[in-house]
């Protein structure tokens, strides 16, 4: 399954315990060139230190057009090529609060502004990413959309994210037919992670259930994890990572336009 020597470019990655961090290892343990990015602030140099093998980060805004065309041109100085574009640049949440799901429509319950953020952090981010790099990756080359299993169906109480990511899906098979046969374009839904955003939403659940009270945020999303997963288990970054360096790779030549959940048989409920 290898990706010796392709060029790689992860976007949203610069967190060393989130989901592009793993993907990063993944293709890098596969002898893959690594490019991360993230929004300045972020800490994108600890990440970088964190990941093993050819990698290196550049900062860049992927819901911009000209921040992520500026990226692609310093790889291909760098690199001379680029091969795969990870789109993972997104947010989690935030959650509607308690009265707002109890309200007749939590939907309508969104402000104008929290949707506007889910859209542009977790749809327009992919769009504007694969808008910049589509046209410079290798013919051959591939683009891997990170969504979420919010995608696959009704998500009371975070409507504008699974709307977004929801969008990422549609777009994902969109760009599968346009740049098709030139380039592949396939998805990845994760489950459930302990990520940034799984802390917030297990902090969220414990403020709102008196069951949950006495436990710590980890032991919140652990019960959480045990409740709703058939395979019984979290999903890693690394369970995403190897998703998708098989997309990435030869073996997967003849894909293109799918969406798979790695969430241990969530989605299957």
């Amino acid at each position: 399954m290898s990706v010796t020597d392709k060029v790689v470019l992860i976007t949203g990655a610069g967190r060393p315990n989130g989901i592009g961090a793993g993907i990063a290892r993944c293709f890098s343990a596969d002898g893959a060139q690594v490019v991360i990015t993230d929004l300045e602030g972020s800490p994108i140099e600890e990440t970088l230190d964190s990941i093993p093998g050819s990698v290196s980060a550049l900062l860049a805004d992927a819901a911009s057009q000209q921040s992520m065309q500026q990226a692609v041109d310093q790889i291909l100085t760098d690199f001379g090529r680029l091969d795969v574009l990870v789109n993972n640049a997104g947010i989690g949440g935030p959650t509607l609060s308690f009265d707002e799901a109890e309200s007749e429509s939590p939907v309508l319950a969104t402000s104008d502004e929290a949707w506007d953020e889910q859209l542009r952090s977790n749809l327009h981010t992919t769009f504007a990413s694969a808008s910049a790099a589509a046209p410079k990756l290798r013919d051959g080359g591939s683009i891997i959309n990170i969504a979420s299993i919010a995608a696959l169906g009704p998500t009371a109480t975070l409507p504008a994210y699974g709307a977004a990511k929801a969008g990422v899906v549609h777009l994902t098979k969109t760009l599968a037919v346009q740049l098709a046969p030139r380039l592949r374009v396939n998805c990845i839904c994760p489950g459930l992670l302990w990520t940034r955003a799984w802390e917030m939403l297990a902090e969220r659940r414990k403020a709102a259930d008196p069951a949950y009270a006495n436990m710590t945020t980890r032991q919140v999303f652990e019960a959480i994890v045990a409740q709703i997963t058939p395979l019984a288990g979290e999903q890693t970054p690394e369970d995403i990572g190897n998703l998708a360096v098989f997309y990435a790779s030869e073996k997967a030549r003849m894909i293109t336009g799918q969406v798979i959940a790695v969430d241990g048989g969530i989605s299957l409920n």
